[in-house]
């Protein structure tokens, strides 16, 4: 199989001809159709994560199943599958009491080094996944089964941020119909919490970012306001759209500390602030003590949008087929797996919304 992989920090990634992993007894092993390059696939690659190098990125991605381990009971050979940046296993303390997302088997099948490199390392994949290859070998708790009709260039976006999104706007905030919402940040995460705002019935939407085309794309999804920050004062722009209150929840989308203090600020006394984006590994939050306080603000900070993968990942696929979610939208750039470093500076650069390796 080909893999790329991060060997050195902001380097490109290295195309390998490489072994197949071997199959455990609770492996999958899953013929890649489709990959996303989120965000969070740059923060590892530039050494902005507490994850050591070499590593075969890539986390958001779709294939059907050509293998499965002897005691695999979750999906069978043929069924087309998500790739799940956080494993379920369903049995832990955090699955048992509807919270998935933090499930106990993560660092666990997150650091199993699963390739064989040339040079005679061995190296894991990115979140258990590694889809920036031809195939993977994954651990059952990360994949769910979906029947659906839905390109794969959409679907595998379900596999991250577009789970993490509308599950931000629907489940970790709670957005109630008629509210005001501000997004900071409108790559792939912050469209989908967009489209997760507009799912729930916002009646103001403010889609914040300094690149035009992101702004656009934000307006198609459900933006009913943009905001350039080269204007002037976000936060006072946003107030402005919201009766000099704020908006009732702000959203960080982009992972930058700054932007955390301005989503804080420019969300009303007794609003709910999330914080969705990955933040370089050392970065810090500084907030008022007191305003925090008596602000009666909510901080949240939202784990792959408090999705609980095997009740919403089907629920999502089956938004998008009703087109209440548009995933073919947030589909900016199709490259083949040997242009990766393309779509690596594309995001980069901020250039477009997602970029999948099909």
């Amino acid at each position: 199989m080909k893999a790329a992989v991060a060997y050195d920090t902001g380097q490109p990634l290295v195309l390998e001809d490489l072994e197949l992993p071997a199959v455990g007894p609770r492996d999958v092993l899953v013929r890649l159709s489709a990959s996303g390059i989120c965000h969070t696939d740059l923060t590892v690659i530039d050494g902005l994560s507490a994850l050591p190098l070499p590593m075969v990125p890539g986390h958001e991605g779709c294939g059907v199943v050509e293998e499965v381990g002897a005691e695999v009971r979750r999906v069978h050979v043929g069924d087309r599958v998500l790739a799940s940046v956080s494993p379920a296993c369903g049995t832990c303390w955090w699955c048992l009491n509807g919270m998935s997302n933090h499930c106990e088997l993560k660092p666990v099948v997150s650091s199993q080094p699963r390739f064989d490199l040339p040079d005679g390392r061995r190296a894991p994949a990115l979140c258990s996944c590694g889809t920036f290859a031809e195939a993977m070998v994954v651990h059952e708790a990360s994949l769910v089964a979906v029947e659906t009709d839905l390109a794969d260039e959409q679907l595998a976006l379900l596999g991250c941020g577009v789970t993490t999104g509308v599950g931000a706007a629907l489940i970790t905030a709670g957005v109630v119909p008629g509210s005001s919402v501000a997004v900071l940040g409108c790559g792939g995460v912050g469209q989908s919490v967009i489209q997760g705002a507009r799912i729930a019935g916002a009646a103001t939407i403010i889609a914040i970012d300094l690149a035009k085309e992101r702004r656009a794309a934000s307006e198609l999804v459900g933006a009913t306001h943009t905001i350039d920050p080269a204007d002037g004062d976000v936060v006072a722009q946003v107030k402005a759209l919201t009766s000099g209150r704020g908006a009732d929840y702000g959203f960080e989308a982009a992972g930058r500390p700054e932007l955390m203090v301005q989503a804080f600020d420019m969300t009303r006394t007794a609003g709910v602030v999330t914080l969705v984006g990955m933040p370089p590994k050392d970065s810090q939050l500084t907030l008022p003590a007191v305003g925090a306080i008596f602000s009666g603000k909510r901080i949240a900070g939202s784990v792959v949008g408090g999705a609980q993968i095997l009740r919403d990942l089907p629920r999502f696929v089956r938004l998008a087929e009703s087109g209440r979610l548009d995933l073919g939208s947030l589909v900016s750039e199709r490259i083949k797996l040997d242009e990766v470093n393309e779509g690596i500076d594309l995001l980069r650069r901020a250039e477009g919304v997602r970029t999948v390796i099909v």
